[in-house]
């Protein structure tokens, strides 16, 4: 019994800390997680700003599942389609770093929305540049989205994403014409 009663006790301490550890550090903002759009929205507000200026890391986090992943897809140098999947601690990680050293703005440029009940789908075109005042993006691509609705906020559960390429380029239908 009191082997029982010990194997118990472990089992709730480690419950316990995985859910303090899963917790966010901050609340969400309410405005943050209040639509799809607003989610989305705040995305790209916090990955994006000058050089030499933090991000604030506790804001992404409040917009994610705690399972949440963030998976970039390319291609190999042999031309192998490849991808990585990353939870959301692992890209403030490996990404923060040069987002914040060489200064970084991701714009939306073409939405695509679907949703059914609580889930929606959006397929996001980017472009990307260092500064605002840069003449034309380094980078392009589509972001997709899978967010969920809990009955009181929306969440973010994966982003899977893929820059434009030579022999991938973006489909017209996938950027808003300006005007």
């Amino acid at each position: 019994m009191k082997k029982i009663m010990m194997l118990a006790t472990i089992v709730l301490l480690c419950a316990t800390i995985k859910a303090t550890v899963l917790t966010d550090s901050i609340p969400a903002h309410p405005k943050d997680v209040s639509s799809p759009e607003a989610i989305v929205a705040a995305v790209y507000d916090v990955i994006s700003g000058p050089a030499r200026q933090n991000r604030n890391w506790d804001r992404m986090r409040t917009l994610f599942v705690p399972d949440a992943r963030m998976i970039p897809t390319g291609k190999r140098p042999t031309g192998e389609p490849t991808r990585r999947v990353l939870t959301v601690e692992e890209y403030i990680i490996n990404s923060g770093p040069f987002l914040e050293k060489d200064g970084f703005f991701e714009t939306e440029i073409g939405k695509k929305t679907e949703q059914f009940g609580n889930i929606v789908h959006v397929f996001s075109t980017y472009e990307s540049r260092r500064t605002l005042n840069d003449e034309k993006p380094f980078i392009r691509g589509i972001n997709s989205f899978q967010l969920w609705y809990d009955g009181k906020r929306w969440w973010v559960i994966t982003i899977l994403w893929q820059s434009e390429s030579q022999d991938t380029p973006i489909p017209e239908k996938y950027i808003t014409p300006k005007g």
